[in-house]
């Protein structure tokens, strides 16, 4: 009787005890987090070189250039730029859009004007019919950036 008694006391389970294997994947995990952004900080990769040209449109854009204290300039393909109003703007420039739909629209904004000025551009070249607009730039200097307190 006694041996049936124990035998149900200390029954062998089946099962698997996952426990210490979720500690040492917690482990791994933790290492490799920590080891993963060492080992990609210094990675030298060759690029291939290619003898492609930039591309350029067959066209002339079309050109809006906002003033430091918000006046509009228009420049229509190869025409010289001209001044106008906001209003003669959208008709000007959605007219001219839908006549050629594969110009491009570029807006130019003066580096020492206020924002609002090119904002207020782009939302009325939208209400034109434009689809695409870009922001044109030039290229700037490193050194003539830190002179003027800007990185």
């Amino acid at each position: 009787m006694q041996h049936s008694r124990r035998a149900k006391r200390f029954k062998l389970k089946s099962e698997i005890n996952v426990v210490p294997y979720i500690d040492v994947m917690l482990v791994l995990l933790i290492i490799f987090m920590v080891t993963t952004p060492m080992m990609n900080s210094n990675v030298d990769v060759n690029l291939p070189q290619a003898n492609a040209k930039s591309m350029h449109d067959k066209k002339e854009p079309v050109i809006v250039s906002v003033g430091q204290n918000g006046q509009l300039f228009l420049t229509l393909g190869t025409a010289p730029k001209e001044p106008i109003d906001a209003e003669g703007m959208k008709t000007k420039v959605g007219a001219f859009v839908k006549a050629n739909p594969d110009v491009s629209v570029l807006v130019a904004g003066d580096r020492d004007g206020k924002y609002d000025g090119v904002y207020q551009v782009l939302a009325e070249l939208q209400q034109a019919g434009v689809a695409k607009v870009g922001l044109m730039s030039q290229p700037g200097q490193a050194d003539a950036g830190a002179k003027n307190g800007r990185p």
